[in-house]
């Protein structure tokens, strides 16, 4: 996930360098939203492991 992240990302700079502002916004924010669901879902695990630990 934290891959698409990155390549949204990637797009969102070079369509900005290219002067698409609108898709760059666009794909600016999926890396967002994907980056955030990444950070959850790592979390999550980090937390399961822990706790099946004990």
């Amino acid at each position: 996930m934290l891959y698409y992240a990155a390549v949204f990302f990637v797009i969102a700079i070079v369509a900005a360098l290219l002067g698409f502002g609108g898709i760059a916004a666009g794909a600016a924010s999926i890396a967002q939203i994907l980056f955030f669901i990444f950070i959850v879902l790592a979390v999550l695990a980090l937390l399961s492991g822990v706790f099946r630990r004990r």
